[in-house]
């Protein structure tokens, strides 16, 4: 095509495109083009997450390692920090309160700092989950990669920091007469049953504090009150004696007491299958595949969403 401009030369326009009459979804069709940031499906999701298995791991020990790396005691602390709380509820609920009521004393001790750790542990990565993007955004919005790896690596920085806690839980146990059997193997799924519950909670609490930054300031509380309607410091079926009975058995199969129960079961010779609520592996079970599966699923359809505005 040619037209004449005003000086009376030709000028030449260049001709049509074909991409013209094609809308631009078309267009990016044509071309092999994707919206940046989209979310994959499930599966593709899950083979990314997968593939930066490596990252996740790597991540997890360094914030592990950073976390106490100002401290002259260091790694220490990783250890010091439950045995301390553990000791201050032991003066304050078994000495003044006598909270031990119903339970000998030489398995309360092992019954209550195997309550602080385990919970803890999922105290631990509730508090780092709800921080977990809306505390990383210069590296989800740097770095193209699954962003359910943040989560998912703080929950292994606990499970992490737990190993080094559960050698002084053993330590207190054998102290304590519960001798080593082979009912400490069970210890092992009980873990992996809580870590798969407490990644699915840091999921959900990543979504929700990425949009929601008080929520942190809010959890606190939120896991006092779990904290102490779990039974940590005290026997559920025991405090709980001349109430209904419908209370006790939500105290119970909560899933924070489900664990802890698992636990103290398996460590402590004096803590027998009477203490346990009825199925108590198969709900630990349910709770650990519910939240774990449903968590992953909730934050992954908010992919596109995390580090935006």
């Amino acid at each position: 095509m040619s037209e004449t401009t005003h000086d009376g030369a030709i000028a030449m326009s260049a001709p049509p495109s074909p991409d013209d009459r094609l809308s631009p979804a078309e267009v990016a069709a044509k071309y092999g083009l994707a919206v940046s940031g989209a979310r994959p499906g499930l599966a593709e999701y899950v083979r990314q997450l997968w593939g930066r298995r490596h990252f996740v791991l790597a991540f997890s020990s360094a914030k592990l390692t950073a976390q106490y790396s100002q401290a002259k005691l260091g790694q220490l602390w990783q250890v010091a920090t439950p045995l301390l709380n553990a000791a201050v509820y032991y003066l304050i609920f078994g000495l003044i309160l006598q909270s031990s009521r119903g339970i000998p004393s030489e398995v309360f001790i092992p019954f209550l700092v195997t309550g602080v750790f385990v919970f803890t542990f999922t105290q631990s990565s509730v508090m780092a989950g709800v921080r977990a993007i809306s505390g990383n955004l210069g590296l989800v919005r740097a770095l193209h990669f699954p962003r359910a790896a943040l989560p998912v690596s703080f929950a292994l920085q606990q499970l992490q920091q737990l190993m080094y806690s559960m050698i002084v839980l053993l330590v207190v146990a054998v102290a304590f007469g519960s001798y080593p059997s082979l009912s400490w193997l069970l210890i092992l799924p009980a873990l992996v049953l809580q870590f798969v519950f407490n990644t699915g909670l840091a999921l959900i609490m990543a979504r929700l504090g990425s949009k929601t930054p008080d929520l942190a300031q809010l959890m606190p509380f939120v896991m006092r009150t779990w904290m102490y309607a779990s039974g940590v410091m005290f026997s559920i079926p025991v405090m709980l004696r001349d109430k209904p009975a419908w209370i006790g058995d939500v105290l119970q199969y909560n899933p924070a007491a489900i664990y802890m129960d698992l636990v103290r079961f398996a460590l402590i010779d004096g803590y027998g299958s009477e203490n346990l609520p009825a199925h108590v592996w198969m709900v630990g079970l349910l709770w650990a595949v519910v939240l774990g599966a449903g968590g992953f699923v909730y934050f992954w359809k908010a992919e596109e969403q995390y580090g935006r505005g």
